[in-house]
């Protein structure tokens, strides 16, 4: 379900009243704690956390016109998802963000290559989705990518 709301606090303005408060927090989390440099902006018809061309001139690769993405929150019909990049290009991130899913909350993991469900709002791990902001720099984002994903 993409968005074709222009800015960040229109997007969350016309979601359904059930997902507002766990977008929000969700939101939040991130924009706490997401390192130096990363922006939020509207991308693919989602929040997005991308490092502005200003950072990384080149863009995306798929579309150069486009910021390198990093994370992105979105309100799917039948969940919310945070997709996060690093987990998909780093495996060691991966399998840290696993276990510690696993510490933290008693429901079964619902996850894709890079995109992380939550169907129920109760079960979202706030603190384990600001922790996995932190993991990689700007720059470490970069390397990883340049290094895992354009070739």
């Amino acid at each position: 379900m993409q968005s074709t709301a222009k800015t960040p606090a229109d997007y969350l303005a016309e979601l359904p009243e059930e997902r507002k408060e766990a977008m929000e927090k969700l939101r939040q989390v991130i924009l706490d704690n997401l390192p130096e440099g990363f922006e939020e902006c509207m991308n693919y018809g989602m929040l997005g956390y991308v490092v502005p061309h200003s950072i990384y001139p080149d863009g995306y690769h798929c579309d150069t016109k486009l910021p390198l993405p990093f994370m992105n929150l979105a309100s799917q019909k039948n969940f919310i998802a945070v997709y996060h990049s690093g987990v998909y290009a780093n495996e060691d991130l991966l399998h840290w963000f696993q276990e510690e899913y696993g510490k933290r909350v008693k429901t079964k993991l619902n996850m894709g290559k890079s995109c992380i469900r939550f169907k129920k709002m109760a079960t979202i791990p706030y603190d384990l989705i600001g922790e996995l902001a932190t993991k990689l720099t700007v720059q470490e984002w970069i390397d990883t990518y340049e290094s895992q994903i354009k070739q």
